[in-house]
């Protein structure tokens, strides 16, 4: 992809809890989608924008729910779109398990100050 992207989406996926590949890219899916839809209704203008420079995504990693859940805290106090993935425990989870965030659609210089120390999954 090329630099410079003007925005971007971070899918922050939890590594505590045991998730086959699957199970995981589903979660991540989940919150792209959401936190996507999100956007879309309450800031039109940057979500177009960033379909339109490809719709960049970058999945992170935290090692505990209390990091996600302090991330989602920032990401809303700095009016960031975002979704927190809870799942429904049809599967491989206990049901209510959480087990990605997503932040974003934004411009990439907001997003960075939610989730820019993170490591890439």
């Amino acid at each position: 992809m090329p630099a410079g992207f003007r925005y971007k989406q971070t899918i922050v996926i939890r590594t505590d809890i045991q998730m086959s590949v699957g199970k995981l890219a589903a979660q991540a899916c989940h919150a792209s989608l959401e936190a996507a839809l999100k956007a879309m209704k309450s800031h039109p203008d940057i979500f177009e924008a960033w379909l339109r420079e490809g719709a960049k995504k970058v999945v992170l990693r935290v090692e505990s729910l209390g990091e996600l859940l302090r991330l989602r805290e920032e990401a809303e106090r700095l009016g960031i779109p975002n979704a927190l993935i809870t799942d429904r425990g049809l599967t491989e989870l206990p049901p209510g398990t959480v087990t990605a965030l997503a932040v974003g659609p934004a411009e990439s210089s907001l997003v960075d100050r939610v989730t820019g120390r993170l490591r890439l999954l």
